[in-house]
């Protein structure tokens, strides 16, 4: 029976992490890959054409155990670029778009020949046609675009795709920044200085420990992106991270499921309306991911599961830990050597790779927001309204509320970027002299350890000790608290 069961499983996961259900969901979704059209010899394997006779080939990939066996060199895949790499001549790790290229999965020629699309002719007496073709049945122009932003290691742009449907287009592009860095600097400073300075920072633990499990996890794993072809990679900007699981899915569930947790019952709002808010952001998140061709189905259920376990352990102990931040003399002295502890336990688990500077900006934020709330505390600043006056209800929105949020708002990113622009432009280049490493190329400076780390903890701690102490501080002067 536990035989039985472990075989299902493994064949369930198998399927779920089948790329070939990415590129479906991106066909229905209307977006298409413009991959190049291969020469006609490639059409046919041991004489029937792939698309002609799409079962006879299906029974080629289907024999022996290659659902089990696919699942489990998942954790391979990367092995052989990362030695190729280190004997080559760029031993700072960075991987071209050859290498890029040779390691996203099992991408033989049968599988690029099945991944082509059917409206393609092939050698069985037909011309061969276009590499893409598609009908906009919903009334929608087609586009031609390519991804919105290079790939953050090799600098990659990415190839020209098309989309049909461009409301999806840009819905699930709004999903997918709703994990990323330009979200975060918005998102949790606009709860610290007008909404509720308590939650916000509870929801910032509850943040950065995901993020490190998720990618320490992902370096133990070690599961490349899903192959392309026949997925068309929407977004490019992660693609050379491993991706099991999905952190997105995995910081897109935390965030609204921790703030409904947090403030149910503190603010008053019906149960219903903060359970669907939470649902539909974690939903939207995770499907974006399947969407931009970055991860397969099983790696975002993961991520989602995974997430919720998180939450569920974290829920249970965040008034210790909040509280020992906040008063314990020993708070600041645990806080910096265990977010520092953790980001050189991170980098020992693999070679460099983006993955890595994700987590130490991620630690090093939650160290400068966790000193600055100690600050805060023993300075009397940013007090939590007393329990007598729970549960908080939202003030009656007005001209003036709406002037003075925005505009906390916009000044307090500004300093939030301005400050992040001036410590990197200080810190990298100051890094390299102290360590002895040459700082004319920034991308290949970071890849080192002592650089990485340096950098992210200083610039993001200071970011992060900025958002929640000094721009408080700056709206009291100005008269905007």
């Amino acid at each position: 029976m536990a035989a039985d069961l472990k075989t299902t499983f493994i064949r369930c996961c198998s399927y779920l992490q089948d790329p070939h259900h990415v590129a479906s969901f991106q066909r229905i979704c209307g977006v298409e890959g413009t991959f190049p059209v291969k020469d006609n010899r490639l059409e046919s394997v041991d004489g029937p054409c792939v698309k002609c006779h799409p079962d006879e080939m299906e029974n080629l990939e289907s024999e022996g155990d290659g659902g089990v066996q696919q699942l489990q060199q998942g954790a391979r895949q990367r092995k052989p670029v990362i030695a190729e790499l280190h004997n080559d001549d760029r031993s700072n790790g960075m991987i071209s778009g050859t290498a890029q290229e040779s390691r996203v999965g099992d991408s033989t020629e049968q599988q690029q020949v099945l991944s082509r699309k059917k409206s393609s002719q092939c050698s069985c007496g037909n011309v061969t046609g276009t590499a893409v073709e598609g009908d906009c049945d919903n009334g929608d122009s087609r586009e031609r675009v390519k991804p919105l932003r290079k790939n953050s290691l090799t600098g990659d742009v990415g190839q020209e795709f098309i989309i049909q449907k461009k409301f999806l287009f840009y819905l699930f592009t709004c999903g997918t920044e709703l994990g990323n860095e330009m979200f975060f600097i918005v998102f949790f400073p606009f709860l610290i200085w007008n909404v509720d300075a308590f939650v916000s920072r509870r929801m910032i633990v509850v943040w950065v420990w995901n993020l490190f499990f998720g990618q320490s996890t992902k370096d133990i794993v070690r599961w490349t992106r899903p192959a392309s072809p026949p997925v068309v990679k929407v977004e490019v900007f992660y693609n050379t991270e491993y991706s099991m699981p999905s952190t997105h899915a995995m910081s897109g569930t935390a965030i609204p499921f921790s703030l409904f947790l947090l403030t149910y019952g503190r603010w008053q709002y019906p149960f219903l309306f903060g359970m669907g808010v939470a649902i539909c952001w974690s939903v939207l998140v995770c499907v974006s991911r399947v969407y931009m061709g970055m991860h397969s189905v099983l790696e975002v259920i993961t991520g989602f599961l995974y997430s919720l376990l998180i939450l569920a352990f974290f829920h249970l102990t965040l008034d210790q830990i909040d509280g020992f931040y906040l008063t314990s003399h020993h708070a600041p002295l645990v806080i910096v050597t265990s977010h520092v502890g953790l980001g050189f336990l991170a980098f020992s688990l693999d070679s460099w790779s983006t993955s890595r500077g994700d987590t130490a900006q991620a630690l090093g934020t939650g160290a400068g927001a966790a000193l600055a709330s100690h600050l805060n505390h023993q300075l009397g600043l940013l007090a939590d309204p007393p329990l007598s006056s729970l549960p908080l209800a939202l003030p009656p929105l007005s001209s003036t509320l709406l002037a003075r949020t925005l505009l906390r708002l916009l000044i307090g990113v500004v300093v939030l970027l301005a400050t992040r622009a001036v410590m990197k432009a200080v810190t990298i280049p100051l890094a390299c002299r102290v360590f002895g490493l040459p700082h004319g190329d920034v991308r290949q400076a970071r890849q080192h350890m002592e650089v990485e780390l340096s950098y992210r903890y200083i610039v993001y701690g200071t970011v992060g000790f900025s958002c929640v102490c000094l721009v408080p501080f700056l709206f009291s002067y100005l008269n905007l608290s």
